[in-house]
Parts: structure tokens; sequence; C-alpha cells
């Protein structure tokens, strides 16, 4: 199905470069990492980000937008493919040997490239197998967490990309490391001034303070300064090709920080990110949009600008009908997301569906041990990060947040959350019968998901045995096996097959 679906688009570019279509335009992402809405344009008031906040105003922001997965690898892919994780197989760290299904998955590079576009990757990739991805262009290929590359250079790649592009639409795609963990205070001189823990505090869903909390968090908001700083140098950079009145851009962050019920949960500490739209004469300048979008909406978006024939089970939807001041009709209900704690030290597998008000979250294995959270609460995990907690600050926290930490290392089957009234997600309403009816409906809404999209998650022995094998590894000794292949690439695969 794969190879006759490229014959068509190969054929259906032929006719239209002959015809020579100069309408398409050219495509910028600039992808963050770790980066939730901690910017002024959002309303963040401890951002200092005016390159960013400048791109808002010049083009559309979306107050809600969210990733299908909040931790990078399951995130990347699901944004060049356009396929939650469940259906391209990306569900854990590419680190970690997990990995997309099938190479020939359609992605956006081998979307673009029959249409005649140059397609360029700086930064990291972080995407199982690589091979799936044959960009034009690649530089950087390194994570550079540690910033011992100066940013400035992500910029020169940028320019010599578009040197060599030699008049064809492009396509590129620029990664900047910022402000994933170390959260640098400074890096090649960046930022100037630097935030101290007196500056600011700590981010409202972490749910403890302190003054070495304030501190790390600063840091946070140094590095999203430092990654303003290149955002702004890079579109200097674009508009000295003259090329920045036809190119689409958009920013986005992977998933939210790297917080205590933020990265690699599925409460909106992780999954709410950033994402903003420029495109001269197409998107409205200043408009904010208050729709539920996702990153899954990229490749719909692209397929529709360049008028690519859409790939096969994209489930998300063109955002061009929300580029301009008016009301789509049919817009969606509900955003859906996933997470399986991405490698097997943080394993737990739930589930997550929100609408404009409400949000339930799906545990399958329910009261078992959620091992991510470990590597927030427990200084004793292995993976402890710098950005949790320490005893003394958890012994600090109120009763209803220690009730709140203790639900996440332990979850029920099902939470429900007000965000409207409660958007940190404190209190769970799942046994309020005033809030039966709206359970019942996001339980429906989640499992005509799963089934819509032949979710191998729904079936409870698949969550088992997708487990247990990782919690067989707990060792990480995969890590040295050069041929290691996780089993549930072949049986998820053929699950989904079978439900067809």
């Amino acid at each position: 199905m794969t190879r006759q679906w490229l014959a068509v688009l190969f054929v259906v570019f032929s006719i239209g470069l002959a015809q020579g279509d100069d309408r398409r335009p050219n495509i910028l992402f600039i992808v963050s990492e770790d980066n939730g809405p901690e910017l002024g344009c959002y309303g963040d008031p401890y951002a200092r980000t005016p390159h960013l906040d400048r791109l808002a105003a010049q083009g559309v922001r979306f107050e809600n937008a969210f990733v299908p997965y909040s931790v990078c690898s399951p995130s990347r892919a699901a944004f060049l493919t356009g396929l939650h994780p469940h259906q391209n197989g990306q569900v854990g760290l590419a680190t970690h040997k997990f990995a997309m299904y099938r190479e020939d998955t359609p992605n956006v590079v081998t979307l673009l490239k029959p249409a005649g576009y140059r397609t360029g990757l700086i930064g990291k990739l972080h995407v199982n197998p690589a091979s799936a991805f044959p960009f034009d262009f690649t530089a950087i290929p390194g994570a550079n967490f540690q910033r011992k590359q100066d940013a400035g250079d992500y910029v020169d790649e940028a320019e010599k990309f578009w040197a060599a592009s030699e008049g064809k639409p492009w396509f590129l795609s620029v990664n900047f490391p910022d402000a994933h963990l170390p959260f640098l205070r400074e890096a090649h001189g960046l930022p100037e001034h630097p935030q101290t823990a007196g500056d600011v505090k700590p981010l409202p869903w972490v749910g403890a303070d302190s003054e070495r909390l304030r501190e790390v968090t600063a840091d946070y908001y140094n590095c999203l300064a430092r990654l303003d700083t290149w955002v702004g140098k890079l579109l200097d950079a674009l508009d000295r090709t003259g090329q920045a009145d036809d190119t689409l851009i958009i920013y986005f962050g992977d998933h939210g920080g790297q917080f205590p019920r933020g990265k690699g949960t599925v409460y909106e500490g992780g999954l709410r990110v950033p994402l903003i739209v420029r495109w001269p004469g197409r998107a409205e300048a200043g408009l904010v949009r208050e729709e539920l979008v996702s990153t899954l909406d990229l490749v719909p978006t692209i397929v529709r600008a360049t008028e690519i024939p859409a790939p096969p089970e994209l489930t998300g939807r063109a955002l061009q009908p929300l580029l301009e001041e008016a009301m789509p009709s049919n817009w969606r209900r509900y955003v859906f997301a996933l997470t399986t704690g991405s490698f097997p030290r943080a394993c737990f597998v739930q589930q997550s569906v929100r609408d404009e008000r409400f949000k339930l979250i799906s545990s399958p294995r329910p009261g078992t041990e959620n091992l991510d959270a470990g590597t927030y609460l427990d200084p004793e995990h292995p993976h402890h990060v710098v950005s949790g907690l320490v005893p003394e600050e958890r012994a600090a926290v109120s009763p209803s947040t220690e009730a709140a930490f203790q639900r996440w290392e332990h979850p029920p089957r099902y939470e429900l959350y007000d965000l409207e009234n409660d958007p940190h997600e404190w209190v769970n309403l799942v046994e309020d019968p005033a809030h039966a009816e709206t359970r019942q409906r996001l339980i429906a809404a989640l499992e005509d998901w799963q089934r819509r999209t032949r979710d191998p998650f729904s079936d409870r022995e698949n969550v088992d045995a997708y487990v247990e094998e990782q919690l067989d590894y707990l060792d990480l000794r995969y890590r040295k096996q050069k041929d290691f292949r996780w089993t549930y690439l072949e049986t998820f695969a053929a699950w989904r097959e079978a439900a067809k």
C-alpha cells in the first residue's frame, strides 16, 4: 500500500512540476527541546523571549497546542509522520532502541522530496530508523545538550542550506538544544544578564517551592532566553535570503519542561506546548486561537499547503482553517495522548483524553508503581533529575499536593480533572457523582479513538506483555546487544494488521 501510494505521489508531482507550479511555500520548522508555553507571548511573567513574542505578533499563536507523547523520540516521530506513537511504533526513546514499525512509513521528507522540495535537518533527529528520513542536507546531528557547540553554528548551517537550494522550494527543520537538561545558566555568553532564584517562582504545576527549585527554574528560563536569541538570529538570516515572505514558519516545543508532573507524563505540564505559525499573506498577524490543536496537525498542514496527496491513516487536521479570523466548522472536540515511560526504568503505560474543559487519564495497570514518577520524586531512583524534588522539599508540600504525588506514583484506573477550575490537575473528580456523565463520555471517547486508530494498548494482554518485557530489562543489558529489537515491534504491528 505504501509503495503504491508513493508511486501515485511521484506521478502527481511530476505533472505539477512540468506545469511550473510556483505556489508552494518554503517550510521552516523551528523545534525547541523540553519547552512548554513558558514564553512572554503566552503570558509567562518570568520569560524573556522578545523574538518569539515578535514572531507570535506576526503570525498565529495557538493557546491550546499539545503533543501526543511528552518525550522526545515519540513526539518527534509523531510530528514528522503525522501518526500517533502507537500508529508509527516509536513508543520510546531512540537511544533505548525503540523504533518505528516500518522504514517506509511516509513522513515529511519522503512526502516532500518527490514534490521537488530540497529537505534539510539541523540538529538531532532522534527517531529510529534514521534511514527512514533521507534528508538532502544534515548538520550537527548530535544532541548538544552540554551546548559545547554554539547555537550560532545552527544558524550558519541554515545559511549554507539556503544558499545551496538554488531556487528550489525547501523544507528545513532546525532543532535547538535549549531548554533540555542540564539547564545551563550561561552558554557562549548567553543570556547576557541571567536570572537567579530571586527573579522567579517554580512552575505552578510542580507543587513545591524552595530556594533550590527556584534556582533550577531560573536556569530553565535562562535556557529559554538563550533559545530566543538564536531564534531571532535564525529569522534574521532568513530575512537576508529574501525568502521570508515565501516561507511558512512553524515554531513549537517537542514537549513540556523536565519538572515534576511535566515531561514524560500525560499531565498538562508535559503535553501542552507553544505553537506559532507565521505565513505572510495566509496567516493573520496577531491572531490567537483557542481551539485544541496538536503537533499531529503539522503533516496535514504541509500536505494542504503543498497540495500533496495525503498519506493513509493521518489523524491530524490541517491548521489552515484556523489561520484567519473565522470559526471553522466541525473542529475536533478531543485531543489524545500516550506515555509508556519511554524506557524500562521509567516504565508506566497511560493514555489521556481532554476536551476544552475536562481531562481523563486512563491507567490500564492501576495501583502498580509508576516508575517515571520516581525519576522526579525518589532521590534513590537511578535516573533522578536535578529538577525533581529532594525529601525536604516534598515534606513541605501541602496535603493536597502530597495526595496528588501519591496518585502519580500509584495511579488509579481513571483520573478526571476540571481544567477550567483546576488547571494544574490537583483534584481527582473521578468518583464525584456530579461528573459521572463527563467521566463516561470521556471514557467512551478514549475507547473509540483506540478502536479507530487500532491502538495495541487497548488490549490488556498487549499492555501486560509490553510492561513485563520492560521490567525484565531494568538492567538495560539490551544497550550492549547490537541487533536487539523490542518484541512489540512485531507483535504490535501484527495486532494492528489483524485489527483492520
